[in-house]
């Protein structure tokens, strides 16, 4: 690194620490100055070493760890009614921080909600989209209350009749069936779905068919 990028280095460092006045380590200095002044690690800590040497910045060790911060003799002393005007100050701008947030917060609820609702096009499009359904149902129900095909009481009664009789008769030569295949079955050397392949007997079950019920 060259002697003016260490001069440039150090400048930058030294306007930051005697702008914000508050202690930091090399890492913090970088991490904070890196994306603007694209500043180097190495830089960093080599221009904060020589602030220091100079007298420009202060210096503590905690263990392994510096602490850079800037010289307090260039600030003028502060009083005690500065001090408090100061505290007060700071307690306004904490109340006023905590409206602003609690104001931020419930425009965004509304903003939230108002995304999640419809505009006006929308409305008028879902409007005229159920005016259709409505029309073509009742198109529907038009033609069907003018059909002449329709099932009188006693024409369903006897279907579900025959229906019924059918059913019943299904079951019992379905339960015949299984009989006589499990009495084969009992000396047959094969298994049941060999048997049934063997014979070329095709069941419900093949055909994923269910026995209505009565």
């Amino acid at each position: 690194m060259s002697k003016k990028d260490n001069t440039d280095s150090a400048a930058v460092i030294l306007a930051y620490l005697n702008a914000k006045n508050r202690p930091y380590s090399s890492q913090d200095v970088f991490c904070n100055l890196q994306s603007q002044h694209g500043l180097g690690r190495t830089a960093v800590v080599k221009s904060m070493d020589l602030l220091a040497l100079e007298g420009k910045i202060k210096e503590k060790t905690y263990g392994k760890q510096k602490i850079y911060f800037a010289d307090q003799a260039q600030f003028k002393d502060v009083n005690d009614a500065e001090l408090k005007a100061m505290d007060v100050r700071i307690a306004s701008l904490n109340e006023e921080m905590q409206a602003l947030s609690q104001s931020c917060g419930q425009l965004n609820a509304e903003l939230k909600e108002l995304n999640n609702s419809l505009t006006r096009e929308e409305m008028v499009s879902e409007i005229a989209r159920l005016r259709d359904e409505c029309s073509e149902c009742h198109k529907r129900l038009d033609r069907i209350k003018s059909a002449n095909n329709h099932v009188t009481p006693e024409e369903k009664d006897k279907v579900l009749k025959e229906h019924n009789v059918y059913v019943k008769e299904w079951r019992k030569r379905k339960r015949l069936t299984s009989d006589i295949m499990d009495t084969i079955l009992e000396g047959y050397p094969k298994s049941k779905k060999e048997f049934l392949e063997e014979v070329g007997v095709e069941t419900d079950e093949d055909y994923k068919v269910v026995l209505p019920t009565l």
